[in-house]
């Protein structure tokens, strides 16, 4: 770092070249977790797929923040640049949703995947025992994963969030309406997104309800085995 003659520092472009290193290879590592997360879920489902007549993920989508995104939040939350302080502080750099048929292949899902043994879970927010005051139901984990690299082990955290496909819908109407209104939704609109939420939950349990009663437990068939 220099000092320029108004007497403001700067960066040599070797030091910004450095910086840019360091901030890509900290990215990186989540890119990393990420995918571990990924292939834990994907062999569920294979599992599934292949074993059972039934499978609870619909869909799967994952993103790491963008360096853009990541900076915005850090000055949003007056977090410390470091990247022990991210690390700390940030859990969502990485986050995955897994989108399941019923409520109840969220709670199997998010129990599968949390009681394997490199799994380490750092928060559980269950948002569709406790809804948030809008109508959102999801389950929200925050895991940790390691990640071995040529310079050692890295724990990441990966946020993971367990939804149904009513639910998964209904989130992404909202986030575009917050969208369109710039955050500021009128009230008449956050009343109808209410409603809908309840609808969408109504919807979610009267279609568990109807599939319980032609299938029952798809994992207590014969041959199957209960998971723990």
């Amino acid at each position: 770092m220099v000092a320029t003659s108004e007497g403001v520092e700067s960066f040599s472009p070797d030091q910004l070249r450095t910086m840019r290193d360091e901030f890509q290879r900290f990215l990186l590592e989540y890119q990393f977790g990420l995918r571990e997360v990924e292939t834990k879920l994907g062999i569920l489902r294979d599992e599934f797929q292949q074993m059972h007549d039934y499978n609870p993920i619909e869909h799967v989508s994952s993103r790491v923040k963008t360096a853009d995104s990541l900076v915005e939040k850090l000055v949003r939350k007056g977090v410390d640049p470091a990247f022990d302080a991210i690390r700390a502080e940030i859990t969502d750099i990485a986050g995955i949703r897994v989108t399941t048929s019923f409520t109840k292949d969220a709670y199997r899902l998010f129990d599968l995947l949390t009681t394997q043994d490199d799994i380490t879970v750092r928060t559980v927010k269950d948002y569709i025992a406790a809804p948030k005051a809008n109508g959102y139901k999801s389950l929200h984990v925050i895991v940790e994963v390691p990640v071995f690299l040529s310079t050692g082990r890295v724990d990441v955290a990966v946020e993971v969030q367990f939804r149904t496909i009513a639910m998964d819908f209904w989130a992404s109407l909202e986030h575009k309406i917050y969208y369109k209104f710039g955050g500021i939704v009128p009230d008449g609109l956050l009343a109808e997104l209410k409603d809908a939420a309840d609808s969408a939950a109504l919807l979610d349990a009267r279609m568990e309800r109807l599939h319980g009663e032609l299938h029952g437990d798809p994992f207590l068939a014969p041959g199957s085995v209960r998971p723990v």
